[in-house]
């Protein structure tokens, strides 16, 4: 997955935004439901070392990013991050883009169960499959 497609991808999620808190380099997604709703984070996306490749930190559940980690090498400790709850992937072809996608939506849902019902309600958002 590309850059711009890994940012697309975060992106075409309800109430998302992008800024750059930390500088040009990174950009982080947030998650907002109402206008004066609090924003929270759930993906950091950065250039990665190829050429429009990418890399993004993203929202785990401990237990999984365990299982994660240890089933694909381009999946490791969130740089910068709570290495429990947040993973970094390498979004540079090893993993099929349907994967990461799939983690990005995790990592939203993940960061919208925990916003007030108010916030999740105006997202039209419906609960996690678990």
């Amino acid at each position: 997955m590309k850059y711009h497609d890994a940012r697309e991808a975060c992106l075409s999620l309800p109430g998302t935004f992008e800024d750059f808190p930390f500088g040009a380099d990174t950009a982080v997604f947030r998650v907002r439901g109402r206008a004066d709703g609090p924003a929270r984070l759930f993906a950091l996306l950065w250039e990665g070392p190829a050429e429009g490749s990418a890399r993004v930190n993203l929202k785990c559940e401990p237990e999984l990013a365990a299982r994660l980690r240890a089933a694909h090498p381009e999946i490791t400790p969130g740089y910068h991050m709570s290495k429990r709850h947040w993973n970094t992937v390498d979004c540079s072809g090893a993993l099929d883009e349907s994967t990461i996608r799939d983690l990005i939506e995790d990592s939203y849902d993940l960061v919208v169960e925990r916003l007030p019902r108010a916030d999740r309600e105006a997202l039209g958002w419906r609960g996690m499959a678990r």
